[in-house]
This record gives C-alpha cells, structure tokens and sequence, in this order.
C-alpha cells in the first residue's frame, strides 16, 4: 500500500494518450524527414550516373531508332525522327529560379519554344514557374521526381519517381505529363539494356520516352561557340536538342541562344516543342484527384523542408549551447578548485554542535551503517536523531539494538520526509543540523568536512558530496558517471554562481537559523530538497558545496526503479521551480537563483530534454540518408567530448577512469529513458496531477560497501 493510500487520499491513473501523441508525432517527424532526405540527397545534383555492370547495347529498333521512342507492352518499339527543318529545344533539371525565365525570355523574343524536362521536386519547389513555362507556349515534361538514375533503381522506386512526378507537374500546370526523358540519357545509340528495361517500365506507366538527337554538354561549360556548335544539325535535318537550364551556372546555354535560334531561323529553321513537332495530342488535363494528390505532396515536401531546416538550426543551438555550458562548468570548477584547495590548507575549526537528522521509513537494509557512520566520524559532539516514519519493517527497533551513545530514535506516524526533517528539527539540539537519507553512509570524515563552510556566518546551507555505492553493471555505471559529472562540474559551477539550486537529501548541512528563517521543510512538493535550498537562498543565504565531505547510498538497481526515483525527482524540480518562479525578477541572492540557476534548469533539464526525442529522429535520418562518414564524425565527436567531460569529473573527484567505456551506452537506453521523464513530469504538471510517491526497494547495497571498505 503506497503513503498516499495510507493517507487517504485517492489513486488517481496517470494520463497516458500522450505516449500515443509522442509515437505518432516522432513518426511524422520521421516521414517527414525522410521524405526531405530522399528530396535532397537521393537523387543530388553531382551524384551523377551508377556504374551498372551490364553495359549491353538495347534492342537495335531503340538503338537505331529515333529519339523519340514508344515500347509497347508485346515489345515492340516505335521511334520517330524530328522532321526536317524541326528543333526541338529540351532543357533539363530545372525549373531553376535563375536560368529558367531567363531562357524563356530568350525564347519569346525569337518567337520559339521549347520542351522542359522538369525534376518533380523542382517543380514543387517552384510551381509559379512550371506555370510560366505552359503559359508561354512551352512545354512541361517529366525528368523524374529527384533526378535519380533510373537504370540503378529498383522497379518500386521507378513508379515512385514517375507518379511523384506527375502528381507535382499536375498540381503546378493543371495538365498531366505523358513525355518522359530518364536523367543521365542521351542519344538513342547510347542505351543499354537496363535503360531499355526502364524505359519500358515508364511506358507501361503511360510515358513517352524522348531521347536526344544532339547533346551540346552545356552543363560542362565548353563554352559558348561550342554549345552552338554541338546544337547545329547538318544539312538542314530535324534535332532534338539536349541543353539544361539548372543545375549550375547556365549563363553559357543562355548566351548560346541567343545566338543559335536567329542563326537558324535565318536558314529557315523552326523551333518548336517536341509534341508540336511530332504531332501529338497535348497533355490532357489533369484529374482532379491526381492534382490533389500533387498539392498534398508540394506541402508535404515544403513541410519535411522546413523541419529539416528547424532541426538544423535546433541541433545547432543544441551544440553550442553544450559547447558554452561545457566551458563555463570547466572554468567555473577550476575557480572552484582553487577555492577548496586554499580552504584545505587552513586548520579544521568546530564550529558547534551538529544533529544529524535521518528520516527513515522502511530502511532496514541500510539503517544500521548509515547510524554507525555517523556516530562514528572524526568530527566531536554529535547526536543522531532517527525519526522513523510509520515503518513496517522494524527500522526504528534496530537502531535501539544498536544501543548506541547519543543515538535517539523518534517514532511519528506515516506523514512523509518533510514532516519527519521537521520532527526532527524540533527535537535536535545542535544549531547545525546535518540532513540525511536513511540510506546513506558517511565516510569518517565527511561531517568535519561538510560543515566547515558554516564557520562563515552568511552561509546558510552546504551540499555534500553523494557517491553510488552500487555501480557495478551498465546501469550502476551509468548512474555513478551522472552522479560524479553532475556533483562535480554542475554543483561546483552552482557554487560559484551563487545559484546552488539543491542541497541534496543525502548528505546536506544547515544552520538552524536559516531552517528558521524559512519555516521548516516545506511539504508542497516532492523534491523537498530542491524547494528548502531554494528557499533558504531566497531568504538571503549563502549556499555552497564541500567536495570533500563524501557519503554513499544505494541508486536504483533496476530501468523501473529509475524511473521512479527521476519521475519523483523531475516532478518534484518542475514544482518548485514554479513555486520559486518569482526569482526571476527578484534582486539580490534571490534574483542570482532565478536568473542563474532557474534558467539553467529551464533551459537544460527541461527544454532541451523535451527536444531530445526530435534529435534521436533526426540521428535516424542523418543514419539513413547522410554520408556515413560525416555522421560517424560527429557522432564520434560528441561522444568523445563527453567522455573527455566525465574524465576530467572523475579526476577532479579522484575516481578510476574504467567506467569511462561505458559512457557511449548511455545513448542506447539510459538518456532515451532520462527525457521521457521530463516529457511524463511535463504531461503531468500540464494537467495538473499530483504524484504520488515512489518508494525505491533497498537492497543493502550501501551496507555493502561500508562494510567493504571498513
């Protein structure tokens, strides 16, 4: 039965339609950047064609035949030749913002037109210029949906490619496309037998294959007399002309018309599109349905680019902001150390009576060691004060055994830890009051350490040092590089900034006269830690932490128990932080916490959590559809100023560096499980919950190690 259930007060389910949100959100999120990822990088520009392996010559009805090819479905192939006297201007890879307009109006002013084998993704990119090509008299093709090579690409995808083509060219013009040309095509005597096969593909799809007479290599930049050159036909035949007007800088094609289409007008050439040329029926007008389904795909595309674009710029920020936070924890833990090595060189004073206050429900694991070290310290005059918490275990009987001097126990009924500090505090007699959880064990020396900052008088807290006694196995591990790299960069940095948000519940000391100040414990959140030392500093105190003053407890043991313990945590840390939110604009110590420490915990341990799952979605895209060696490169990178992180944390603590291998686990399960809390403690401060307290199962493990190391 829970405390809560002891207590009265009703179990209530927690929401969980937001995991279902969350799901399908990051699939979206997924599909849409897929999507940006097979617009941008599946076909690029520069890729150029695949080496196929069979370089067999296609049938010699293709080979030989006209550009323009039509393959029936029993094999057979008809080709036509342009008729005499005939151009046919085509460009492909556009439309290009640039190069595009700038050869339509070329061809306006001499009265021509032209045949434009459009990339689909172009066409959604800029459909206001698919327009303009039609409505000028030219025509719209298809050039495929991302400029791929087709001879490469399995059948799926090559349907893909033309439907994804059409239904862009549809939405733009209205009209359905029924010309075809395969990117990296030329001449009919250059296609082999997978260009065939996919020709024939395109054809059973409703497409009209239309190759080059004349290939000028204008995306070469050969120069403008060679582009006309290469666009002449010879003694007055017909041509289909391959030019581009995308794909780079085309001012050389534009300059080439200029001076190709009068040249040849002047010897009695006409230019014109290929279906005027050839007398085929223009392309019909698009289905209402397929145009729909174009205008669907140009916002999807629109969409997976701007969500590409803001992930860009969000994993951007993300990095720098880890970048500036990483310098300013490892300056502020150099000033830090300075700090605590001159302390170090100075005589230990007594600077009073200190009561040890352990409140304790259920702790019989840990309960006799955590006692034993703490009467057993170096540091003179100290009582111990067990206030056991209505437990069911005999945890208040074993400690009497222990028969202890200046050992008392005080029994209440279950009400919680705040209530049981602040039993506590009524019945301690010191003026320093040294708070601990019931399973935590203290090294000898820790409390003569813990306490020497209060020999300053305007210093109304210290936070200890709290070490994971159970880090064998990935998850101890884990939990003892984040106890380590969080007490010892994070907390230091606090220090300096005189912002120290939370004294821990595990080893933490306090002067009773600013236990006073701030009326006891308060009850009104489950990070009762984190809303005392917030409000001891907003009542004017100083707040540090003493490295040196080192005690050990027992992390969760299992993914559940974890969950629990930072479910609680978070929960209890978004809590005060709207409890205290009126630092923000506070001065003085007050203001220091809101302004620093408030907006570091806003930022960092909320924001930025709650974006995590995007940056896992877009890990996924930059796996499938980056080069692999740029993402090994940061990932590599990250990783390696992260390891370099906890190293120089475990130095500074005197720690081994073995744990260190398994820092890049972390990123498996332990972060993913480390943000979903922040989005839970999210959801459930959003509909405002309460949280009901979790209990962890002690398992001794702290005893353990005290006993190990005695």
């Amino acid at each position: 039965m829970s405390r809560h259930a002891r207590r009265g007060v009703p179990r209530r389910r927690e929401p969980k339609a937001h995991w279902l949100l969350l799901a399908l959100s990051l699939a979206l999120a997924l599909a849409g950047l897929c999507l940006n990822g097979y617009v941008e990088h599946v076909g690029a520009e520069g890729s150029g064609p695949h080496q196929v392996a069979d370089e067999r010559p296609a049938p010699d009805e293709v080979v030989a035949g006209g550009p323009v090819q039509r393959l029936a479905a029993d094999g057979t192939v008809t080709t036509r030749a342009m008729p005499a006297k005939t151009i046919a201007l085509t460009f492909d890879d556009g439309p290009d913002p640039r190069w595009t307009p700038a050869i339509l109006d070329v061809l306006r002013r001499h009265d021509a037109a032209g045949t434009f084998f459009a990339v689909g993704a172009q066409v959604n990119r800029h459909p206001d210029i698919a327009r303009q090509i039609v409505d000028s008299g030219s025509e719209v093709a298809a050039h495929t949906f991302t400029h791929i090579d087709l001879t490469a690409a399995p059948a799926w995808q090559r349907t893909a490619e033309t439907t994804l083509t059409g239904n862009a060219i549809a939405a733009a013009t209205g009209l359905r496309p029924t010309l075809m040309r395969p990117p990296y095509s030329a001449t009919p005597d250059a296609v082999t037998v997978p260009a065939y096969e996919a020709m024939r593909q395109a054809a059973d799809e409703g497409y009209l294959t239309v190759l080059a007479d004349l290939d000028t290599l204008d995306w070469s930049r050969p120069g403008v007399d060679a582009i006309v050159a290469a666009a002449t036909p010879a003694g007055g035949a017909g041509a289909i002309v391959m030019m581009h007007d995308a794909g780079g800088d085309r001012s050389q094609t534009v300059a080439a018309l200029e001076i190709l289409i009068p040249r040849l007008q002047e010897q009695g050439y006409r230019f014109t599109t290929v279906s005027q040329a050839m007398e085929l029926p223009a392309a019909p007008v698009a289905a209402g349905g397929q145009r729909v389904r174009g205008h669907a795909l140009r916002f999807a595309q629109f969409g997976a680019g701007w969500l590409a674009g803001a992930m860009t710029w969000l994993m951007l920020a993300a990095v720098v902001l880890a970048v500036l936070r990483l310098i300013v924890q490892v300056w502020c833990a150099r000033v830090h150390v300075r700090r605590v090595r001159k302390q170090a060189r100075k005589r230990k004073r007594y600077v009073g009576a200190v009561s040890v206050i352990v409140p304790a429900y259920n702790e019989s694991a840990n309960i006799e060691a955590t006692v034993r070290s703490l009467i057993g310290g170096d540091y003179p005059n100290v009582e111990v004060i067990v206030v056991d918490d209505g437990s069911s275990d005999g945890t208040g009987e074993l400690v009497r055994r222990l028969r202890l001097p200046n050992v008392y126990v005080v029994e209440q009924e279950n009400a919680g830890k705040p209530t049981a500090l602040n039993t506590g505090v009524m019945f301690a007699r010191g003026d320093i009051l040294v708070m601990v959880d019931g399973d935590t064990v203290f090294e000898p020396d820790a409390i003569g350490e813990l306490v020497q900052p209060l020999a300053d008088p305007f210093v109304g807290a210290v936070s200890g040092n709290t070490k994971v006694a159970n880090r064998g196995g990935l998850l101890g591990r884990w939990q003892h590089l984040e106890y380590v790299i969080g007490f010892n960069l994070d907390r230091r940095m606090f220090d300096v900034l005189q912002c120290m948000p939370t004294v821990p519940g595990a080893i933490g000391a306090f002067r009773r006269e600013a236990v006073v100040d701030v009326g006891g414990v308060s009850t009104q959140t489950l990070a009762e830690d984190t809303d005392f030392t917030m409000a001891i500093i907003r009542a004017g105190w100083r707040v540090v932490y003493a490295p040196d003053a080192i005690a050990w407890t027992e992390a969760p043991a299992s993914l559940r128990q974890l969950w629990r313990q930072r479910y609680r945590w978070c929960y209890g840390t978004m809590q005060a932080m709207w409890k205290h939110r009126r630092a923000l604009t506070e001065r003085g110590a007050s203001g220091r916490l809101g302004r620093r420490g408030l907006s570091y915990l806003t930022l960092f341990q909320v924001l930025l959590p709650l974006s995590a799952p995007m940056v896992d979605v877009y890990g996924v895209y930059g796996a499938i559809f980056l080069p692999p060696a740029q993402v090994a490169t940061v990932w590599l990178g990250f990783t390696l100023v992260q390891v370099l992180t906890a190293a120089y944390a475990l130095k500074l603590d005197g720690e081994r560096y073995g744990p260190l291998w398994s820092l890049p686990l972390q990123q498996i399960v332990y972060r993913q499980l480390m943000y979903l809390v922040v989005i839970q403690s999210t959801v459930m401060a959003l509909v405002g919950d309460r949280l009901r307290w979790h209990r962890m199962t002690r398992t001794g493990a702290a005893t353990a190690h005290a006993r190990t190391n005695a």
